[in-house]
């Protein structure tokens, strides 16, 4: 978690079994969590994530999935659904700006997760 210009937190894990995207959305929803609890505030705060699955998922898709019964397109269960509602809940109530950032391309804060992301690997397995 960055606040202003210093990092006030870090942390990092894993599950043996699991998916990517499962893990990118318990990332957003482990930070906007300590954040609130951090800063006692549940206004304006920014997420940058490399991940298209979460920042599309929470500002374009997430909409037509609950007035579809959390069913895609192709009428599919919508899948981690438990999470896209904890995150749906978190978004709401603080009201979080999503930014898209390339992964790998030398953003620092970005090429930090993904150290700390492959040490929760090596970790969990």
């Amino acid at each position: 978690m960055v606040l202003g210009d210093s990092i006030a937190a870090e942390q990092w894990g894993g599950e043996k079994i699991t998916t990517n995207n499962r893990m990118e959305l318990l990332a957003v929803i482990s930070a906007l969590k300590a954040y609130k609890e951090k800063t006692e505030l549940s206004g304006d705060v920014t997420v940058h994530t490399d991940s298209q699955y979460v920042q599309k998922g929470i500002t374009e898709w997430i909409t037509k999935w609950k007035r579809n019964s959390w069913k895609t397109s192709d009428k599919k269960p919508v899948k981690n659904q438990d999470l896209w509602a904890e995150l749906d809940a978190l978004n709401t109530e603080m009201s979080v700006n999503w930014e898209w950032v390339r992964g790998h391309a030398g953003d620092f804060y970005n090429e930090r997760c993904d150290s700390m992301t492959q040490k929760g690997i090596r970790v969990s397995r």
